[in-house]
């Protein structure tokens, strides 16, 4: 079985010459852990959410 790689697609072929492409796997990034503001701002987001649902259900219960 032969492995090439390419820049744009990797794939491998067995005896036969049977192609088995796959697809390039992206380089792993690690996340950052964030800052005060935007965990605030997860926090506001997160509030407004559940009012909007809240308010959704109130509406559809008292149809």
């Amino acid at each position: 079985m032969t492995a090439t790689q390419g820049t744009s697609s990797m794939y491998t072929t067995d005896d036969r010459g049977v192609l088995n492409s796959y697809a390039m796997e992206p380089a792993m990034t690690y996340a950052t852990y964030p800052s005060e503001a935007q965990q605030r701002q997860y926090a506001l987001q997160g509030a407004v959410a559940m009012l909007f649902v809240s308010l959704l259900i109130g509406v559809a219960a008292a149809a």
